[in-house]
């Protein structure tokens, strides 16, 4: 597939640089373990220019998703501080699913003036005029995980198309020669999430033509209780039987449907999708009531921001350092640097290589009493 001709939904579109993804993952990796472009080094001495007392803010869009709070703000706030000699500080808030409650912090932070703003936006249109007051205050805005609309400098995510993607082809390969007669369920995102969008279109080109897509409904707010309610009304209509399988775009809305499902009274389970591989979904891969997870790397995405944000502040090109690799196109702004981190599909087979091995959990972490058979069952021992 070729990103430069392959029509992209207005929300985004993505132009990838001519780096093969191997090149792409070392350098991230490297720059994750502080070898690339890292402040503080033995050079610094010869850089007096670069400020190391800077303010990041950080602006996460709810507590929903266990990640941000678990993962991202911790990996980004120190993060900051080992680029700085520990001089520079995040300055964190969580808008809990409200733009409105984003908006007031956005404002917040520009009043104080802090030197640079990574914001993952709850709803990408509704955050411009608040990128719009930080540009014109000479804050740079990077948007992070989800695309922003309004003048930001520079995005650091996943191949979300990817995303859906690799969900879809699992699910297909999950159903196997009865996938064509097989009814789907979708359950996407929130429609306010640019990413949702890119979500379903890479899910969509492998289940288009490979199985029947009897429902598909987007999620208010990604909250789990919406797609609850939404399974329901999928099991009325279509019959709970009749069910083969589940497209779900993230684990929380994963828990919920089996959930539904279990209430139910379903004992053998349809094959079920995620994304953000919580550690509640990763323990349901290990119990084999949810068929997959969409790991991406917290480490790579949430360091690669806190490099692009430093970098910005300190007047350095984030071109140049090799941070951003990409380009992409929001409906309001087109050639924005972009660093596209990989993804993995975290199944019961690769457990202990991607989450264990990066240190995200411990198999004490996913194996607690209720999940130790199923552990051992998998070879997942500590």
């Amino acid at each position: 597939m070729n990103p430069r001709t392959t029509p992209r939904p207005a929300s985004a579109v993505v132009r990838r640089s001519a780096v093969l993804l191997t090149s792409a993952l070392s350098a991230l990796t490297l720059t994750a373990c502080g070898v690339v472009g890292a402040v503080g080094g033995d050079d610094e001495s010869e850089s007096p220019s670069r400020s190391y007392d800077i303010t990041v803010g950080l602006l996460l869009p709810d507590t929903a998703t266990a990640r941000f709070e678990k993962f991202d703000y911790p990996l980004i706030r120190d993060r900051v501080s080992s680029l700085t000699d520990k001089k520079g500080k995040v300055v964190y808030a969580n808008a809990k699913g409200s733009k409105e409650k984003q908006s007031e912090q956005f404002g917040r932070l520009i009043a104080d003036g802090v030197d640079v703003i990574v914001v993952d936006a709850v709803d990408s249109a509704a955050v411009a005029p608040d990128v719009e007051k930080a540009k014109k205050a000479g804050i740079p805005v990077i948007a992070y995980d989800r695309l922003a609309q309004g003048p930001i400098d520079a995005y650091v995510s996943h191949d979300n198309e990817l995303v859906g993607q690799v969900q879809g082809r699992a699910l297909v390969n999950a159903l196997g020669e009865d996938a064509e007669k097989s009814k789907v369920v979708m359950m996407n995102g929130a429609p306010t999430d640019p990413n949702t969008a890119l979500f379903r279109e890479g899910a969509l080109a492998e289940l288009n033509g490979h199985v029947d897509i009897a429902k598909s409904y987007d999620t208010r707010k990604w909250l789990p209780e919406v797609a609850a309610e939404n399974m329901r009304r999928a099991m009325k209509e279509i019959g709970t039987a009749d069910i083969a399988a589940v497209y779900s775009a993230n684990d929380g809305m994963a828990g919920a449907v089996i959930d539904v499902l279990q209430d139910a009274g379903v004992t053998d389970l349809p094959p079920v999708t995620g994304q953000d591989a919580d550690l509640a979904g990763v323990q349901r891969v290990v119990a084999g009531t949810q068929y997959m997870t969409v790991y991406k790397s917290f480490l790579l995405e949430a360091t690669g921001a806190a490099d692009i944000a430093v970098a910005k502040v300190q007047d350095r090109s984030i071109q140049f350092d090799a941070l951003a690799r990409d380009v992409v196109d929001s409906p309001t702004r087109k050639d924005i640097p972009a660093m596209l981190v990989p993804v993995v599909a975290l199944t019961r087979e690769n457990i202990e290589a991607t989450v264990v091995q990066d240190g995200v959990y411990s198999v004490g972490d996913i194996c607690t009493a209720a999940y130790k058979a199923a552990c051992a069952e998998i070879g997942l021992t500590s």
